[in-house]
């Protein structure tokens, strides 16, 4: 079991962010009912997701770290604690100037009352994001050491595989919550941090990418019988025997030609 058990969900993780976005260029009316809608639809999939983040910890608590093939995963559980920080705290900026007077008896007390709780309430959420990417990282410390082995480079211990991308793609997630963190807080330091994280987010594409290309000039990706969805689709490898009859059932069929041409 890996966080990537969260992926069905991750369509709802993204809708607070793409709400908090749509509210602020569009007309009040609107823009209220589309942070109605993403507030609760953001809710909805990060509860299944916590849900699924404690079959993640018991598993860990009780089993040894995933495959080094597949720890790469890992980081999926920080996305979405940083897509619900980013669509919130988003949503919550944008209230105050899309509520009516009227809202809940008092528009802009409402809206103040939103936006403070949002606030506090994603600070402890960002602060699990954190949590998340650091447990990640710490699992992939022995998969890094001993992927400098040579038995490991023999034995292809770490070798590249398409769920590499999880190290770049949840972690926008958590760059981006650390932005709204440091706006919503008005913390040039969390600011700060957040633009180093994202220095070092460019970085890792860029060799993630080129590990990629690499893996496919080597055929260990994208090739028969390669990568971590070889045993998927119903494909397998022909057995020996099979490739020994092909083998002199076209050779047979090859001399029977020749024969042939020569009478």
């Amino acid at each position: 079991m890996t966080p990537i058990w969260i992926f069905p969900i991750y369509p709802l993780l993204i809708i607070g962010p793409h709400a908090a976005v749509l509210c602020k260029t569009l007309s009040p009316a609107t823009s209220l009912d589309i942070i109605i809608g993403g507030f609760t639809l953001q809710g909805v999939g990060f509860l299944v997701a916590f849900m699924i983040y404690a079959s993640f910890i018991y598993r860990l608590m009780t089993q040894k770290l995933p495959h080094p093939s597949a720890r790469p995963g890992m980081f999926v559980s920080v996305g979405p604690s940083g897509f619900t920080v980013a669509g919130v705290l988003g949503m919550a900026d944008a209230i105050a100037r899309n509520v009516p007077q009227d809202f809940m008896s008092d528009g802009p007390l409402a809206a103040l009352i939103f936006k403070v709780v949002a606030n506090w309430t994603c600070l402890w959420i960002w602060g699990l994001a954190m949590w998340f990417f650091f447990v990640s990282v710490g699992a992939h410390w022995t998969c890094f050491a001993s992927s400098s082995s040579s038995l490991a480079r023999q034995d292809g211990h770490f070798a590249f595989g398409m769920t590499w991308f999880s190290f770049v793609f949840p972690n926008t997630a958590l760059v981006t919550a650390t932005f709204a963190v440091g706006k919503a807080f008005g913390s040039t330091a969390i600011q700060v941090v957040g633009c180093v994280m994202t220095g070092f987010l460019v970085v890792a594409w860029f060799v993630v990418f080129g590990m990629m290309v690499r893996a496919i000039g080597r055929k260990q990706i994208l090739w028969p019988q390669k990568g971590e969805d070889r045993d998927e689709g119903g494909f397998k490898a022909p057995e020996k025997s099979e490739r020994r009859h092909t083998l002199s059932k076209l050779t047979s069929n090859a001399l029977e030609s020749i024969r042939s041409n020569d009478r």
